[in-house]
């Protein structure tokens, strides 16, 4: 709706993790630069983290743009799976035939995968984003593929992608060899003030902004301190502060946009806490009703 307000080809601030709008601040362009480093060099396993929103999946998509064409890669998105669903999953993402049977039947397919590509000179690369779902017996049954080598290097690299949670899980006891076999670790940070002005400006500018302050000084400093510097966060509060100055006929975004966009994510955060307490009130009176009738003997 805006877009035209602002004379921009596409919304800026989309919540989808597309490259073409990939702002590399220092912890960004950091882990973007160990995971080449990482990849180029053989390295078994690499883990990247960071907090929720900010921007690991887009690293990870910028990732799989910039590998050599030497590399193939499996990318796992749901990493709620079992052990032979992780296995399929695995498989059918490296375009390899996926057999019928055990465990041991899909491991042994990707086995004969990953000595044929290593025959042809590919590098298979395992990749799995949000890692911090996975459970420690499926993390185990990860490791357990670093273990497919020949004498000379592993047939498969691996690396996993996941909230501040997966660093806590490797922590485990039970997971202690899966950490001490990651080489390469990575931490993405949010945006200090500089970069989330930065950050704004560029994606505006990917959408076809030419130029000009979109946003006020004071707008600015209201977005920082309301976003705290996470990319989704400044996100959600920009589209919806374009919105508000577009409305309102506004030539930029001032510091009542801004705080408008909060409130009105504030009041969708209420709405739903609202609703959540008004499911559980109903379930509770539905669970106490059911306790009396059956206290009176009552039959269903």
């Amino acid at each position: 709706m805006y877009e035209e307000h602002f004379r921009l080809r596409e919304k800026p601030f989309a919540l989808t993790p597309d490259p073409d709008f990939l702002f590399l601040s220092e912890s960004h362009r950091r882990a973007l630069d160990h995971l080449l480093f990482g990849l180029e060099t053989g390295e078994g396993f690499i883990v990247v983290t960071g907090d929720i929103g900010v921007g690991k999946t887009t690293v990870c998509r910028a990732l799989l743009r910039r590998m050599p064409e030497a590399f193939t890669t499996a990318l796992v998105v749901n990493s709620l799976l079992t052990e032979k669903e992780l296995l399929r999953t695995i498989l059918d993402d490296f375009g390899a035939p996926v057999p019928d049977g055990t465990r041991k039947d899909l491991l042994d397919g990707l086995n004969r995968f990953l000595l044929a590509e290593a025959e042809g000179g590919r590098r298979p690369v395992l990749i799995i984003d949000e890692g911090q779902n996975l459970a420690p017996p499926l993390l185990e049954q990860v490791r357990l593929l670093s273990n497919l080598e020949t004498e000379k290097h592993k047939l498969l690299q691996i690396v996993l992608f996941g909230q501040k949670e997966l660093r806590e899980k490797l922590r485990l006891p039970e997971l202690r060899q899966f950490d001490q076999r990651i080489t390469v670790r990575a931490d993405i940070l949010p945006l200090d003030r500089r970069e989330t002005s930065m950050y704004v400006q560029h994606r505006l500018g990917v959408a076809g902004g030419e130029g000009g302050a979109f946003l006020s000084p004071s707008a600015e400093r209201l977005l920082y301190r309301r976003s705290r510097g996470v990319p989704r966060r400044v996100n959600q509060l920009c589209d919806r502060a374009l919105l508000s100055a577009c409305l309102r006929d506004g030539a930029r975004v001032e510091r009542e946009d801004v705080a408008r966009a909060w409130e009105s994510l504030s009041d969708d955060r209420d709405a739903g806490r609202r609703s959540l307490r008004r499911l559980l009130r109903a379930s509770w009176f539905a669970a106490l009703l059911l306790s009396l009738r059956l206290g009176k003997g009552g039959g269903l």
